[in-house]
């Protein structure tokens, strides 16, 4: 990438992250961090393991596209270069308000001289359509879980039988997305939308045959190589699942009856709160309530809940930092032997 493109990520994450940093209640954080011990340096050591996860998901779905006969010629890489940029690349989308707006540029600039700009695209897109919809089946059986799991009222068996609906739907939206591919259908869509439509006409008309290609290489994975499909999915939504350790590391500090599957409910219901709410940086307030939401629908305290949401946003802000620092790091781009 060059070097002026390398900056500019770096200068923007930084100062969004600084204005966050800003918003943090100093004295609260330090009695948080206190009080949790050697309990929340196991939860931010727990996020360079759940990045392996991630990162695994992106490297097969690249290997995947280099072993088919028609791919060009590629320069290689390693697990641990690809590893920095998915941890930058998840940095950048915490601190840009829309997410993807910041570190899916960034992995696809990263990538391009690696593999080419229409491998590099295509790869980043269907790691993020692998990675969102690892999200719906998460919160879909999550909802099962909770039926399983916890005393049910009419106003909690409505929300859920919504959200059910909900994730049945955008599963069978992505399935039809990874049939036919994504890249034409979204440019098509932002044709018709204010503000970018000319941008977009214009960018259709000029990258018709790369986006094609870009499709094609999409549906490929699904329909030729369906078992790196479903690990992709399978590392994905593992990760949804090991994730709920942060809470519960958390939880054990103040409430040692804390259990596991009330943990991925928190999570869950957390999760799906905050993203939509995706458009706030770091989804500042978003993941707060949705922390209070769902720890009160379990019978777990405000207090409780405020602690878990303090701590994760401190572990999500460490994080980020690394992955803006990572950004500058060039020399672990040696291939594995």
């Amino acid at each position: 990438m060059k070097k002026k493109y390398q900056n500019g990520f770096l200068i923007f994450g930084l100062a969004v992250l600084a204005i966050m940093v800003s918003q943090l209640n100093f004295k609260e954080v330090w009695d948080g961090v206190q009080r949790a011990g050697y309990w929340f340096l196991a939860v931010v050591m727990l996020w360079a393991v759940l990045y392996i996860f991630n990162t695994a998901a992106w490297w097969i779905i690249i290997k995947s596209g280099s072993r088919k006969a028609e791919a060009p010629a590629s320069k290689p890489f390693s697990f641990i270069w690809l590893y920095k940029i998915t941890v930058s690349g998840f940095a950048l989308n915490y601190a840009t308000p829309g997410g993807l707006m910041g570190g899916e540029p960034y992995r696809i600039m990263s990538l391009s001289p690696y593999i080419g700009t229409e491998r590099a695209t295509s790869s980043v897109l269907l790691y993020v359509m692998t990675h969102i919809f690892s999200h719906f089946w998460f919160w879909l059986l999550s909802c099962l879980l909770y039926v399983a799991t916890q005393p049910l009222n009419l106003p909690m068996g409505i929300l859920l039988a919504c959200v059910a609906a909900f994730c049945l739907t955008a599963i069978w939206f992505f399935l039809k997305g990874y049939k036919r591919g994504i890249a034409v259908s979204g440019m098509r869509i932002l044709s018709h939308i204010p503000f970018v439509k000319k941008w977009a006409r214009n960018f259709f008309s000029s990258h018709a045959e790369q986006l094609q290609t870009i499709d094609s290489q999409i549906a490929a994975l699904h329909s030729q190589d369906p078992r790196t499909f479903f690990l992709a999915v399978f590392l994905e939504f593992s990760c949804r699942v090991v994730s709920a350790l942060e809470i519960l590391f958390i939880l054990l500090v103040i409430m040692p009856s804390a259990n596991y599957l009330q943990c991925i409910l928190i999570l869950a219901f957390t999760s799906l709160f905050a993203n939509m709410l995706f458009f706030i940086p770091l989804q500042l307030g978003g993941r707060e309530g949705g922390f209070l939401l769902s720890a009160k629908g379990l019978s777990i305290g405000a207090r409780e809940g405020i602690f878990v949401a303090l701590l994760v946003r401190l572990r999500e802000i460490i994080w980020t930092a690394i992955g803006l620092l990572l950004i500058k790091i060039e020399k672990i781009n040696t291939p594995i032997k």
